[in-house]
């Protein structure tokens, strides 16, 4: 379907690949993996066209229809949101308007010959548009905005009055309802909750029929859909058959291979090298010698392509809490509405949050999860009722916004020193470095990192105080996978209180031993893990 062949592509100085090939065969489901900046970007926008490679080949059908899904989605405006979504499959909608228009010709009086002209232009244009779906395009666009948690009330919405997160929902129901041949998706499961990405998973391995190619940093999402890993890096693509943990382990499996026979390289090179040391200048060996260098001089060097090894952090003992973390009464919350009106968000909310504790907060985007943390931070004020903080609670509190507070100007490096200024500057090297800080990115200008790394920064300077209650809302947000796998272990390991709220399922499994639900303005406890309740609510047929 799509072939490339021997690709070479170089952004100023740096060769992201050299001579790669690989190719999406009709029906494929691959996932992309690669460190940031290794060309993953780059390789959409190769396929799409948007790029061109320096050297090698790309080979497309014509005929072949690429949806591409990015992280950037543009301007939106002047379009209701189902009219935005349809608007994506604008040669489709053009071919039902040809074709409606050659129907009424066709009942007009015409030459033979006209006539069988048209009934072949009618013909070729009846079988691209029920290639590309044409016949349900608009109960397929519907069907789409309403599993990605927009329903029929917000159909005729204006595109305008949604906000960034969901405007991100409305340009990816365009590429879904688009239904391409090959379907590109960049992180699609960003700013959805956790119903949604269940629809999408269900969506894609039931009803899309294409070849899907994406990348995704949730890991249980990749696992689900993926039967081949792709990935980028070092200048070049590898291909491994399987599912992300597959590739996890078949990676490592590779990589010891590769080491064995570096070192098996190694040692016959440095006895030929010595061979031809200690013979050089010696007449009666002068033929072996000089077939000995025409032998290294023809040996391809096994290179070992340099590793981002994580590095574990010692955190020091946080200051023991009560028993009683935080004991909440009667809660409440309400917010004004711009019409003078008030939105119930939850209430009557009464427990306890115990001290060790890991508590997951989950429900439906809206219901609440976010103001039921930032109470408990103090942020925000209830509304009603009490949460009351125990003795010896020392709380740290993460949000979206706490990005915003950093220093531009200072390095990555200044910022988590000025959180533990008695430290030696080994141990704040080590804490940069457990959150993927190495060498000299720790020198980096807060002003130059990506959210993700600004969020692992954040992560950094709140573990590193000597905080018992960590209140964490999306902290896994725009993290990678080997982030959040560092995030995760930090967390296990962390010896206070947490509650969180995350839509990365994996990582509350690993992590959390009781939920809050809240559910239509009420609060549910379920005293066990994750999974006992995904079993209790009826969801782990679905969300296993």
């Amino acid at each position: 379907m799509i072939h490339l062949t021997g690709i070479t592509r170089q952004h100023g100085s740096q060769i992201l690949f050299q001579n790669a090939s690989f190719q999406i065969l009709p029906g494929t489901r691959s996932g992309l993996v690669g460190p940031n900046g290794a060309g993953k970007t780059t390789l959409f926008r190769l396929i799409t066209g948007e790029e061109h490679p320096d050297a090698g080949e790309i080979s497309c059908s014509k005929k072949t229809v690429i949806g591409y899904f990015s992280q950037d989605v543009g301007e939106m405006a002047g379009r209701s949101a189902l009219d935005e979504v349809m608007a994506g499959s604008a040669r489709t909608m053009a071919l039902g308007e040809e074709i409606q228009a050659m129907e009424a010709a066709m009942c007009e009086p015409m030459e033979d010959s006209a006539l069988a002209t048209l009934l072949e232009r009618y013909g070729d244009a009846q079988e691209e548009y029920e290639h590309r779906g044409g016949y349900d395009l608009e109960n397929r666009a519907q069907a789409v905005l309403t599993g990605l948690g927009i329903g029929p009330l917000d159909y005729d919405r204006p595109v305008e009055t949604f906000s960034g997160g969901w405007k991100m929902r409305i340009s990816l129901a365009r590429i879904l309802t688009l239904n391409p041949d090959v379907l590109l998706l960049d992180e699609p499961t960003n700013h959805l909750d956790v119903e949604s990405i269940v629809w999408l998973e269900d969506w894609l391995a039931s009803d899309f029929k294409g070849a899907l190619l994406m990348t995704s940093h949730d890991r249980d999402f990749m696992n689900r859909l993926v039967t081949r890993i792709i990935e980028v890096g070092n200048k070049t693509v590898t291909t491994y058959g399987g599912n992300y943990d597959f590739y996890l382990r078949e990676r490592e499996i590779r990589r010891d291979q590769l080491l064995a026979s570096h070192r098996r390289q190694q040692e016959m090179l440095s006895k030929e090298e010595e061979f031809i040391a200690r013979f050089a200048a010696r007449a009666s060996h002068a033929a072996q010698v000089q077939s000995r260098v025409k032998k290294l001089e023809k040996i391809e060097r096994i290179e070992i392509p340099a590793e981002q090894r994580s590095v574990r952090f010692e955190w020091a003992a946080p200051p023991r809490s009560g028993d009683d973390v935080v004991r909440i009464e009667g809660l409440g919350k309400v917010w004004p509405l711009a019409d003078g009106a008030e939105k119930a968000v939850f209430s009557g909310v009464s427990g306890l949050i115990r001290r060790g504790e890991k508590i997951a907060v989950v429900g439906i985007n809206g219901a609440g999860k976010s103001t039921f943390l930032k109470v408990l931070a103090g942020e925000t004020k209830p509304s009603a009722g009490s949460a009351e903080i125990g003795a010896n609670v020392n709380l740290g509190y993460f949000s979206q916004h706490a990005m915003d507070v950093l220093d531009p100007k200072k390095t990555v490096f200044d910022t988590v020193q000025d959180v533990i200024p008695q430290a030696s500057i080994g141990v704040v090297r080590n804490l940069c470095a457990a959150f993927l800080f190495q060498g000299d990115d720790v020198d980096k200008r807060i002003d130059k990192l990506s959210g993700g790394e600004k969020s692992r920064v954040v992560l950094a300077t709140l573990l590193a105080r000597p905080i018992n209650f960590l209140v964490l809302d999306e902290p896994t947000n725009h993290l990678d996978i080997q982030s959040r796998e560092t995030l995760l272990e930090a967390l296990q390991s962390f010896a206070g209180t947490v509650v969180l709220v995350s839509h990365d399922r994996h990582f509350l499994r690993a992590l959390v031993n009781r939920v809050f639900e809240i559910d239509h303005g009420e609060m549910r406890t379920y005293e066990g893990d994750y999974e006992y309740y995904l079993h209790k609510t009826g969801r782990d047929h679905r969300l296993v």
